[in-house]
């Protein structure tokens, strides 16, 4: 198992329970989520930079 650290740009949503969806879907693409937090929003962009540590492989015990 390896862990990363990806900042992501994600389009702010209608709601707070689409936006985490929004977040989640992105950074799936990206390895499994272990954690992650909104940064920075930028509200003339209408977007919001979210931080996040992500893991990808398998673990074998």
């Amino acid at each position: 198992m390896t862990t990363h650290f990806i900042t992501a740009e994600i389009d702010i949503q209608e709601t707070p329970t689409e936006l985490q969806k929004a977040i989640e879907a992105k950074l799936k693409k990206q390895g499994e989520p272990l954690r992650w937090a909104i940064t920075s929003v930028d509200e003339d962009q209408q977007k919001a930079t979210v931080e996040a540590i992500v893991t990808t492989g398998n673990v074998e015990f």
